[in-house]
């Protein structure tokens, strides 16, 4: 039982330790064909958008617009793949929620 609990100990710790990790990585993100660019961390927190002056036209906002939130949903879904598979690489895709 002793063994159990230092192990889980050592897998909470692990976790910490990668979370800090995963929290500082940046990915850059684009949407429509390289207009619009993305870059986000590992906290889903958009550090930066970067627009393609061809595609900003006055009279259609709406399809920037939608290029703009494509890419952020691409970008959140990155770090979200990224983080589960870096997880499951300690937890052994052992899901324990309130633990981790």
């Amino acid at each position: 039982m002793q063994a159990m609990i230092k192990q889980a100990q050592k897998m909470q710790e692990d976790m910490a330790a990668l979370q800090e990790e995963l929290d500082v990585r940046e990915y850059t993100i684009t949407a429509g064909g390289g207009a619009v660019s993305v870059t986000i961390n590992g906290k889903k927190e958009i550090q930066k958008i970067d627009i393609k002056p061809e595609i900003v036209d006055p009279e259609d906002i709406e399809t920037m617009s939608d290029i703009i939130i494509a890419a952020c949903n691409e970008a959140i879904k990155k770090v979200e793949e990224v983080n589960q598979t870096e997880q499951e690489k300690i937890t052994g895709k052992l899901n324990m929620p309130g633990l981790f």
